[in-house]
């Protein structure tokens, strides 16, 4: 079984280059989303806990694996030092049930949503987009800012959040990327103008961090924070001015924006399936001037997507370390002979 580290990945993105990694996760994502049916799929279990919430995210294909997610969102993390999210994953063969690669998935998790994110913007925003409002300039921000680079052609990027600390460190890790950067002192000035809005922030709660007023027609927004029960970032009154395509519907009326209309309502409400985009089925943006919205909450189908890439490359450059997870027998009924007792 390979074993990916944060240092392994980190030696895979830098030989195989990081534009070159989301290029190729996005062929991934768009691959893997175009065979949705061949997936045995369903909504994430979650255990929501004091401070959080803490969640399982399964996928089976019918040809090659079976692949999990472990991932929380504590969103005080941050006060004592720790990360608001971290996320660990396994990739195995469904023909033998044995695993093949168990990852660190904090980064992958950052990575795919912004391959996600850059998929859905391309096939639902203006042609023409230059301009990105980000709100929430937390972990997932960069990752997001450089993911919509490979899409559109992005002069300004427009940023806001609450902490003035984050901001700080967008801004210098974004610095030397040609892209002008304006930092604002609030959302509705990072969202004016902008044709793109990304809003990400980790608020456990319903809050209107979007408001309806300072949404205007032709925009795209990504609202990837909605994430968990009782989660949501735009006004409610923003919806219905919106061509909404989601994810996995059954996931994403439990988590996503949608979750404040009853399942009937939201079943008129929104449009498509990411995979029904992805494979041409219906048409993510018609009109020039149309509002278009990604409802997202992150589905295991993506972590599929990002641990196969991950598994190839690993094997491609020889990079992680190989463990016995599972133990080696010359007779595979005799499980005892693998602790060598001596009586």
């Amino acid at each position: 079984m390979r074993i990916i580290s944060v240092e392994s990945l980190t030696k895979i993105i830098q030989r195989h280059g990081f534009e070159n990694f989301m290029t190729d996760l996005i062929k991934a994502l768009k691959q893997d989303f175009s065979r949705w049916h061949s997936f045995t799929k369903m909504p994430r279990p979650a255990m929501h806990v004091p401070g959080g919430v803490l969640e399982l995210m399964p996928i089976c294909d019918n040809e090659l694996y079976y692949t999990f997610k472990y991932v929380n969102c504590h969103p005080k993390n941050p006060l004592t030092g720790l990360q608001t999210v971290v996320a660990t994953g396994q990739l195995s063969r469904i023909d033998t049930g044995y695993p093949l690669m168990f990852s660190e998935m904090t980064i992958l998790t950052a990575l795919r949503t912004a391959a996600a994110s850059a998929l859905a913007t391309d096939l639902m925003a203006r042609k023409n987009s230059r301009v990105l409002a980000i709100i929430g300039t937390g972990a997932q921000s960069e990752f997001q800012a450089l993911g919509m680079k490979l899409i559109r052609d992005i002069k300004e990027v427009r940023y806001f959040d609450i902490d003035s600390h984050a901001m700080d460190k967008f801004e210098k890790n974004m610095q030397g990327n040609s892209i002008r950067l304006v930092r604002c002192k609030n959302t509705k000035q990072a969202v004016k103008g902008a044709d793109i809005i990304t809003v990400c922030t980790a608020c456990k709660a319903h809050v209107d961090v979007l408001k309806n007023s300072w949404v205007k027609s032709g925009m795209h927004i990504n609202a990837l924070g909605g994430d968990t029960v009782g989660k949501t970032e735009l006004e409610l009154k923003i919806l219905p001015r919106c061509r909404i395509m989601v994810e996995y519907f059954d996931q994403s009326i439990i988590e996503g924006e949608i979750q404040r209309f009853t399942r009937k309502e939201a079943k008129k409400l929104v449009f498509a399936e990411f995979y029904e985009l992805i494979t041409g089925f219906k048409k993510g943006r018609v009109d020039y001037s149309e509002i278009t919205l990604y409802d997202s909450v992150g589905i295991a189908l993506e972590d599929y997507s990002v641990l196969r890439l991950t598994y190839e490359l690993a094997k491609r450059y020889q990079i992680g370390e190989d463990r016995n997870m599972t133990p080696v027998l010359k007779n595979s009924k005799d499980l005892v002979s693998a602790l060598k007792l001596s009586y």
